[in-house]
């Protein structure tokens, strides 16, 4: 049942079915359509032409402008109509002509975290994860199975690879095909895809001190450039480098990706 105290904020031109569950203060504009299983935290504002289909759960005060679908069909030819759904987090921004597919029998959601910006023309497919605080540009395209970690900004006109993990902080530049997964705190460019240094600039905005940033360095100087094979690099990172945190985050996700980590720089 619609659960709206503030009536006026849906427009009489917008089609809401009556068993959305939209709370208070949600505003709905001229031909949004909210389907039935559905459900809408206070104070989000749901764009003309928005499109909220069933198995969509959307938090609180986040904009979701014209064109925007959310909770689609999976694009996957082996979904079935199992009952799954799209979750997006609070405070977040879904630009226009946006997609976020719902989930499969894999993970059975799709999920978008808080405080996210997803520009113009994203599309996020079944079963990604998408942590807080992320931006992805106009036209990235996220496929399914993928999982990007917190606090991590993607440019315009990038594909990631199904089941490819992006780690946290890490910043991809514009135009990139990812087709390995990205260790933390690191920024890649080129084709194939390379690691081209730390995210430096992003971890001190973000306020990490200065010591984290060189600890962070010092650890994929070690694996990229002077520790010879990954492998040979790990053991050498394990043996040598001071215990720290930023070690621990950075060698766990190089040992769980089995599919391998993106290039070095030469």
């Amino acid at each position: 049942m619609n659960t709206t105290t503030t009536e006026s904020a849906i427009s009489p031109m917008a089609s809401v079915h009556p068993d959305a569950r939209i709370a208070e203060g949600v505003e709905v504009a001229p031909f949004a359509v909210i389907e039935a299983d559905v459900e809408i935290g206070p104070g989000t504002w749901i764009g003309p032409n928005a499109t909220i289909m069933n198995g969509s759960r959307i938090g609180s005060h986040c904009r979701i402008f014209p064109g925007a679908v959310i909770g689609g069909m999976p694009q996957d030819l082996k979904y079935a109509g199992e009952n799954t759904t799209a979750v997006i987090g609070d405070h977040t921004t879904i630009r226009e002509c946006c997609t976020v597919n719902r989930g499969t029998t894999d993970r059975m959601t799709t999920k978008v975290g808080s405080h996210c910006l997803l520009m113009a023309y994203t599309h996020i497919a079944h079963d990604a994860f998408v942590g807080d605080h992320c931006v992805l540009a106009n036209n990235a395209n996220i496929a399914g199975h993928v999982t990007v970690e917190d606090w991590v900004i993607i440019e315009g006109v990038v594909a990631v690879q199904q089941f490819v993990r992006i780690g946290q902080h890490a910043f991809v530049a514009g135009g990139s095909l990812v087709r390995k997964n990205i260790p933390p705190f690191v920024k890649v460019a080129r084709e194939p895809l390379s690691y081209i240094g730390v995210n430096a600039i992003g971890l001190r905005r973000r306020g990490f001190a200065d010591e984290f940033v060189r600890n962070v360095e010092d650890i994929y100087r070690t694996l990229y450039i002077t520790g010879g094979n990954m492998s040979q690099a790990i053991k050498v990172a394990e043996l040598e480098l001071p215990v720290s945190e930023a070690k621990e985050t950075i060698l766990d996700f190089i040992r769980a990706s089995d599919k391998g980590i993106v290039r070095g720089p030469f």
